[in-house]
This record gives C-alpha cells, structure tokens and sequence, in this order.
C-alpha cells in the first residue's frame, strides 16, 4: 500500500486542532513539538525581559514569544522561541506579512528541538537572511549565534553582544549571572 506524501502548507498547519503542541511547516514538512519544560520558559522569559526592554528603550520594534507566527511563504512558518521585529512607520502591523523581516531569532535548545533548530530552522533563517539567529543551550550555559553568511556557528559562554542597528550601543549580557539567575 502507498501512502500519499502531503506538502504541508501553513493553511494545514492551521487547521490542525489546538492541543497544546507547536506546529511549524519548514520547507513543507510538518514539525511538531510537544510543550517546553520549566527550565526552557525560565530562560526564554529570563531573555524576553531582557531584550523586551531594551528594544522599547531604544524604539528598535517588538519582541515576541512562541506561539507567534513567523511566515515567510506558505511552505515556511516558523514559531520561534522568541523574535524580534523591526519597528515600522505608521500603523503597528498586525500579521507577520506587515513586516516580513526579522532582527533576530531565538530558539531555546530542548531535546526534542536540538536537531531541527540546528538544521533545518537554521537553514531557513539564514536562507531568509535573518541577521542573526541564537540556540540557547540551558544544559551548556551556551548560546550558538548564527549569521546569514555562516558556514558554523560563534558558541558564547561568558557573554554575548547584540547590535541590530548602529545608531544604538549594543545590549551585553553577560551569560554566567544570565544562566545563574534564570536556573539556579
């Protein structure tokens, strides 16, 4: 018996019923996640209350965290962990297509996660030209930073700095008292 390969598009991902799990299509394949530990929402929240303010401060855009939705075609709709968008003249937009750009995308490390966002996500962000793209490890007190032209990847321990634009001083988050406070 055969059975039928379905190309996944972001209407079907849609349609599937809200039952907890993170549904993404990357590159027409469905990925599902199941819900994140404790550990995986302290530091993503420990890293949206850092960046969420400094962003506002500097009047960058917003910050978001998953579930949102990040659409770059119908056969690409991401969920990433955290994201940022930029700010845009006018009205705040109201769906991703409103912008359809990134500052950066954040992907706390999980096991169930690890493979994909160090492949297939990374591969769509960098094909998307993300600026850049961090795999925060909690196990390893590392962040991965990715950037579009990246044949590997920058493994930060101690701190990380983050510039999307040259008219503010970067955020430096120093990662030892980041990982300390969020999981000790």
């Amino acid at each position: 018996m055969s059975i039928r390969h379905i190309a996944w598009t972001a209407d079907l991902a849609r349609a599937l019923p809200n039952d907890g799990k993170r549904y993404e299509v990357l590159d027409g394949e469905l990925f599902v996640s199941p819900a994140p530990s404790f550990n995986h929402q302290r530091v993503l929240q420990a890293l949206f209350r850092l960046l969420d303010h400094w962003v506002r401060m500097h009047e960058l855009g917003e910050v978001f965290i998953a579930p949102a939705e990040v659409e770059f075609s119908p056969r690409r709709l991401l969920q990433p962990d955290l994201f940022v968008i930029p700010s845009t003249p006018g009205n705040r937009p109201r769906v991703f297509r409103d912008i359809g750009k990134l500052l950066l995308a954040v992907e706390i490390q999980s096991p169930n996660t690890a493979r994909a966002d160090r492949t297939t996500k990374r591969d769509i962000f960098q094909d998307e030209r993300v600026p850049e793209y961090w795999i925060v490890d909690p196990h390893g007190r590392v962040i991965e930073r990715w950037m579009p032209d990246d044949r590997r990847p920058e493994i930060l321990s101690t701190s990380i700095r983050w510039q999307p634009t040259l008219r503010v001083l970067p955020v430096e988050i120093d990662l030892i008292r980041f990982f300390a406070d969020a999981l000790d």
